[in-house]
Formats: C-alpha cells, structure tokens, sequence
C-alpha cells in the first residue's frame, strides 16, 4: 500500500464537516411546502442530497476501517498473529481509497453525467468484429458490477460473427467521466478461432464516449437542419421490429453528423433515443469551437491501425494486458474482459490528472 499518497488522500477527501453543513442547507430547502414546485431543480437537489450523505457515510466507514487496522497494528506490536487479518484488512482499505480518489479525481464539468459509448471495429473482417462485440460485452458486464443502467440502442450485426458497430447508453454516477478512460483504439492479440491453422491474429477496435445532455442543456436543433430516415430494424428483436420501419436515423446537414436507433419497438422511442445521441453529439461539437486550445473531437480518433493503440489485450503467447498511457499492466487477462476494469480506470484518471503512471502498481508485470 503506498501509505504517503493514501495519507494525503484522507486529508483531501474528508471534510465531513463541511459535507454536513451543506447537506443542512439542502435539508432545509427540501422542507420548503413549494420545493417540488420545479420538478427538475428538485431532482438535482435530491441528487446531490445523495451524493452529499454517500460522502458522509464513506467518512464514517473509512474512520472505522483506520480504527479496525491500528487496533490490528497494536495487537501485531503485542506478539499476536494478525498478519491475515491486517492484509486482508489493509486491501479493503486500499480499495475503498482508490474508489474515493476516483470520485476526487472526477471534476470536469460534465465527468458526473450518464455516457453514450460507441464502438467499431478496425480493418480486418471477422476478427476485428469479434472483438468489437468482446468490448461490447465488457462495457455492459461493467456496468452490470456497478449496478448502472446499460441500454444498447443500436446495433449493426457483423458478417458471420460479431458486430460492425455498436451504441450503448450507460446511466449512473460518474459513467462519463470513468468512460473516458476508454477513448480511442483497442487492441488484441490471440490465436484467432476463426482460423483453421490457429494462427496467431492481431485486431483492432475503436471507442469513443459522449456525455448524455440533460434537458436543462440548450441545444437548438432546427427542423429544416435534419434529414430522417425511417427503415426497418435488422438483426433480433422478433417479427415485429423488422416488419415495421421502426428504426430512425437522423444527419444534422449542417455538421454531417449522424445517429441512429433500432433498438425499440417503436418509431417514437427510437426518436426520442436518436435525438439524445444527437443532442450530445452536437453539445461536444459546440465545445470544441469555443476550446480552440483543445484538439476536435474527431482529430483526436486515431487511426484504427497498427502504433495507435492506447491499450492492449495480449492473449497468445503470453496473457497480459497493457495500458500504453499509464503502463499499468494485469495478467488477469479474464477478469478485465468479463468488466473488471476498474483498476485501468484508476490509473487512467491519475495519469490525467497528475501525469504520473503507475509503474509502482501491484498490477505491473515487467515487458
């Protein structure tokens, strides 16, 4: 445990006192007769009444976790055999820091929101649709372990196996500014099972994530700006999804940019979904004109290729994962894929921040 960072983590986190104050505040204009009178701010306030008594809780659980491991350290200095329990202890505790940093380390403006997550897979036919549908599948096992909503809205089948694109809603605390970690090009290497010769294979997929819009957020989308296309939804979902034209896609002409949703039943609702999309789509293009410091959003998609790669999942001849950015590496290559990502999350956001890597992590495993 690197004790001298968790130690100023602490200090930096837990300000109880002050958290009470402002959930006081709250209290009270929760208590005022006209409170729900605005539905919306009423929502934001409840949130952040929740946020605020999460953080009050955390304070109080950490304090009782410190109390448990110095009460174990002076058992240790008395003679007795701790050292289970002081490990066993001391992880949890570890853990339950990096999962507070993370919420310290998550303050962009819009790091709190839900996420829309889009994937694609690179040049390569059927190898490289195949793992786009294996980060598919890790991103809803992930949201899965956080208990966060996942709603796949739209999905183009591959030729033979896997997927040729894929859209997923993701709503829950915090999605957005996590997801971030997983911008730009994934790549696996692994004895293909679509080979006859087990041949060793090399493929590609890209991610990009979009911060969910609320209401609240001003986006002028003119009528006369927007093509619509209805056409019938491919792949499953029964008879009545591909015998009606129930799917949408909308192209706003005056920025090119398209969004698309199969995923209901009905036109209404693939719509109002394909409307999200957009509204966030346009929200980042809108941020990327008045950040004229920042890179475009679309300058900053590598190309889905060889060298421009931020991760990569090794499986054959050796199994290891590695993050190109933070150099944090994981042999548990399984448990990643199945949505424990957590730990590249971590590192990511740290490396954002403050620019360090984690080459002193646990998980490293030496190239």
């Amino acid at each position: 445990m690197r004790s001298g960072s968790k130690a100023k983590l602490c200090g930096a986190i837990f300000d109880a006192a002050g958290k009470q104050k402002e959930l006081q505040k709250l209290e009270a204009e929760i208590d005022d007769p006209n409170f729900w009178n605005q539905p919306e701010r009423s929502q934001r306030i409840m949130r952040e009444r929740k946020r605020l008594e999460e953080a009050i809780g955390n304070s109080k659980s950490v304090a009782a976790a410190a109390s448990d491991i110095d009460t174990l350290f002076e058992l240790a200095r008395e003679g007795e055999d701790v050292n289970g329990d002081l490990e066993r202890e001391l992880r949890s505790f570890e853990s339950k820091l990096e999962q507070l940093e993370n919420g310290m380390l998550l303050s962009g403006e819009n790091d709190s929101r839900d996420a829309i997550i889009t994937i694609h897979p690179g040049a390569g036919g059927t190898e490289s649709q195949d793992w786009a549908e294996m980060l598919l599948r890790m991103y809803l096992r992930w949201a899965e372990r956080h208990k966060f909503e996942a709603v796949i809205t739209d999905r183009l089948e591959g030729e033979g196996a896997g997927i040729k694109s894929a859209t997923v809603e993701i709503n829950g605390e915090n999605v957005y500014g996590q997801l971030q970690s997983e911008v730009g090009v994934h790549r696996l290497v692994r004895i293909s099972p679509f080979d006859a010769n087990a041949r060793r294979h090399t493929s590609f997929a890209s991610v990009f994530v979009y911060p969910q819009i609320d209401e609240d957020i001003k986006i002028d989308i003119k009528p006369e700006d927007l093509k619509v296309d209805v056409f019938r939804a491919s792949g499953a979902g029964g008879q009545h999804v591909n015998r009606t034209e129930s799917a949408v896609r909308f192209t706003h002409l005056p920025t090119g940019i398209v969004v698309q949703c199969q995923n209901e039943r009905s036109q209404h609702k693939n719509r109002s979904s394909a409307m999200k999309q957009l509204r966030a789509k346009l929200y980042e293009y809108e941020l990327e004109k008045k950040q004229a410091a920042d890179q475009k959003l679309e300058d900053s998609k590598l190309e889905i290729n060889f060298g421009s790669q931020i991760r990569s999942y090794v499986l054959a001849p050796y199994r290891m994962i590695k993050d190109h950015r933070t150099k944090i590496s994981i042999g548990d290559v399984d448990r990643v894929l199945d949505g424990d990502i957590d730990p590249l999350i971590h590192a990511y956001l740290v490396w954002k921040k403050t620019g360090k890597t984690s080459g002193d992590s646990k998980e490293e495993i030496p190239d």
